[in-house]
């Protein structure tokens, strides 16, 4: 999952990030309302926590701009504000945000919001997704399956094997190139020279052999790679 974190103060931004970040999560920033705009249309991220109050283009603006530009295709946008009136909370609820937290706020309810929002975009019951005999927890972050015996194994993944598998899950059959798996699963820091996908999917395919290949990441020649479920 690919948050933006927004906001003009530069601390806040990267403090933002870098908790995102130790709960698994790829996150980029922008200090400013058209730094936003042109990274949240240029790349492809599942939410942003916007802020509102900024000089120039202001959250609000970003957001509206966002809905009108992307439509159907406009990430999750969580508003962060110290604004607390209910006028306030309505205006950026109508402008098209998906939520609203005040600052300042404890950092596990922010990460619980950022979940939540998450997980509307995904069909899951109970934080679980499904698909053959493998089952994610989004909750817990875990991966288990299940045996021609009924028995369940829980799988250990890094937080990107874990990241890409989820992606992959929600979109089963569907071919992604490996600059959208780049682009999707890790932040903009990333060398995009490197080999990072590929080594990550061979990690991936050997775990999910062990499973008994009901699962299996095919490589599409010249296009990419898509789950197929056997």
């Amino acid at each position: 999952m690919r948050i933006l974190v927004v906001d003009d103060e530069e601390d806040i931004a990267d403090g933002i990030a870098k908790g995102l970040k130790q709960h698994s999560f790829a996150v980029d920033t922008a200090y400013n309302g058209e730094e936003a705009l042109k990274k949240a249309t240029a790349s492809d991220y599942d939410l942003i926590c916007l802020d509102i109050t900024m000089p120039g283009i202001s959250g609000l603006e970003v957001c509206k701009q966002l809905r009108e530009d992307l439509k159907g295709e406009c990430p999750r946008i969580l508003m962060l504000t110290a604004l607390s009136g209910i006028d306030d909370r309505v205006l950026g609820l109508d402008e098209g945000a998906d939520d609203y937290l005040v600052k300042p706020f404890d950092f596990s309810e922010l990460v619980a919001r950022v979940r939540a929002l998450l997980r509307r975009d995904t069909e899951v019951t109970s934080n679980l997704i499904k698909l053959g005999n493998l089952e994610l927890n989004l909750k817990r972050f875990s991966a288990e399956y299940e045996d021609k015996k009924g028995e369940k194994h829980l799988i250990k993944l890094t937080q990107k094997e874990f990241s890409l598998l989820h992606f992959f899950m929600t979109r089963p059959g569907e071919v992604f190139s490996q600059e959208r798996l780049l682009e999707h699963n890790w932040d903009e820091n990333i060398d995009k020279i490197t080999h990072t996908v590929r080594v990550t999917i061979a990690q991936l395919r050997k775990k999910l052999a062990t499973t008994g290949d009901q699962l299996k990441i095919e490589t599409v020649v010249g296009a990419g790679y898509r789950l197929e479920v056997t």
